[in-house]
């Protein structure tokens, strides 16, 4: 089965950057109850800046690179380095193969995770983006088992990120700054993880589309 093309990337990184546009209000708020405030804002001048490095007729691999690359130098805080190393490491693994198909994708996911994991030493219950990338990771390959293509594997991923990052309203933090609020961040929606859902809603709406 036909896996993420170039163009697709493309179209993928400018939808996520539209959504983090639109809500970046929201998400700023989210980070003002139990971080520094600026997760929204931050994440959407990455995003713009992502767009911006795209580079023309280029394979996915390097599509996400390019993107992550851009995301790392103009985002602020803690999110920069996680989505730039997110969508880089995806983008690596695609970058190794000569026509990655939609089990490929689900790998380089999969890599993302992997990277996300290893660079915030979080796991899922610490009430970070692993707690929406983590679960979206697994059901894009639960759906690739059950013979799903990639715009059902997409949105697969897509719904249980969402319910991952609705997961977060009662844990306590054990990561990043809001791991300092100790029993006063319970009770509230991650930024991370929201956000994640959002890029990952992106993905989703662009292979529907």
């Amino acid at each position: 089965m036909i896996g993420l093309t170039g163009s697709a990337a493309d179209r993928w990184i400018r939808r996520a950057a539209e959504l983090v546009s639109a809500d970046a209000e929201r998400l700023t708020a989210l980070d003002a109850a139990i971080g520094d405030g600026d997760h929204g804002h931050n994440l959407d001048r990455g995003f713009a800046a992502a767009v911006a490095a795209l580079p023309a007729d280029a394979p996915a691999g390097k599509v996400l690179i390019a993107a992550g690359r851009a995301i790392v130098s103009r985002t602020g805080g803690a999110s920069g380095p996680l989505y730039g190393t997110m969508l880089r490491r995806a983008g690596r693994y695609l970058d190794d193969l000569d026509d990655p198909d939609v089990a490929d994708f689900g790998a380089a996911l999969r890599a993302a995770l992997d990277g996300v994991r290893e660079l915030g030493q979080a796991a899922e219950g610490d009430k970070t983006m692993v707690d929406a990338l983590a679960p979206a990771v697994e059901a894009y390959e639960e759906a690739l088992a059950g013979g799903a293509p990639l715009p059902g594997c997409a949105r697969a991923a897509a719904d249980a990120a969402e319910a991952g990052a609705d997961a977060t309203v009662p844990m306590q933090a054990r990561k990043g700054r809001a791991s300092y609020l100790g029993e006063r961040s319970v009770g509230h929606l991650d930024p991370g993880a929201a956000s994640t859902a959002l890029v990952l809603r992106a993905l989703a709406e662009t292979l529907e589309g």
